[in-house]
């Protein structure tokens, strides 16, 4: 090697290192901008990001909340419920309620480094429930009915839906909320039963604690429980989701028995 090819490599590291530096700066700016807007309360500021960057690069890696300190502290327990009609050749059969957050909490009790997805059904639960809670009362009475029959089961919801007055237009969250639900649902619903299961049914529920005026009361009970009725669905199958993965995370609690321990 001569001194030219030397001087000209040792001219060209600084740029390199400079290069990099460069970039884990900006990197670094996106990533602390990002989590501020993440944080903090919605504002138009939001809008410095395109489209659905921001909920893209922040779940599932970096999602967080202060909800625990802020506003106030979270003053009730989640629950999500599924059962499903299973195919046995000669007929059909109800399963018996699996209440998906008790296995999840499973995988995080005791345990110092639990693994995030323990807490996918409370968020499910959570979403459901507040999307519900917006719903006029014509729009709840028509979710408590069935709708799984056919390809077009969900549109014919909608359409139901449409047909009563939504001033504050809480349908379509509604309906996204239970989308998601639906597809959790069919998961836990194969997981714990396998694939002969045609339609499942799921519904959230909140369970305030007891209330911090009463907290030296002995003989205090937690006020009632606060459903959310969904009736029968059809089943979400979601292109990028895995069964066989979501069945590996979800039988291995204890806490349930699934389709090849039956």
């Amino acid at each position: 090697m001569d001194e030219t090819t030397t001087e000209t490599e040792a001219r060209r590291r600084p740029v390199v290192r400079r290069t990099l530096m460069v970039i884990a700066v900006a990197v670094t700016g996106f990533h602390l901008f990002a989590t501020f807007l993440w944080i903090a309360p919605s504002s138009a500021l939001r809008e410095a990001v395109p489209g659905e960057l921001l909920s893209k690069y922040m779940i599932p890696l970096w999602g967080q909340s202060w909800s625990v300190f802020a506003p106030e502290p979270i003053n009730g327990d989640y629950y999500f419920d599924v059962r499903a009609v299973i195919d046995t050749g000669g007929g059909e059969e109800v399963t018996e309620w699996v209440r998906a957050t008790d296995v999840e909490s499973d995988h995080s009790t005791y345990r110092p480094f639990p693994p995030r997805s323990a807490g996918l059904g409370i968020g499910v639960a959570s979403d459901l429930k507040g999307s519900w809670d917006d719903l006029p009362a014509d729009q709840k009475a028509i979710v408590k009915l069935s709708y799984f029959k056919g390809g077009d089961s969900v549109k014919r919801l909608r359409a139901k839906l449409d047909e009563y007055d939504d001033p504050d237009g809480a349908v379509g969250g509604y309906l996204d909320s239970e989308h998601v639900a639906a597809a959790y649902a069919t998961q836990v619903a194969r997981a714990v039963w396998g694939e002969d299961v045609p339609r499942v049914q799921f519904q959230a529920v909140r369970q305030n604690v007891v209330p911090f005026a009463q907290r030296n009361d002995k003989d205090a009970k937690r006020p009632k429980l606060q459903p959310v009725p969904v009736g029968w669905r059809a089943l979400v199958v979601e292109d990028d989701q895995s069964e066989e993965e979501f069945a590996k995370y979800f039988c291995a609690s204890d806490v349930v028995r699934c389709a090849d321990e039956h």
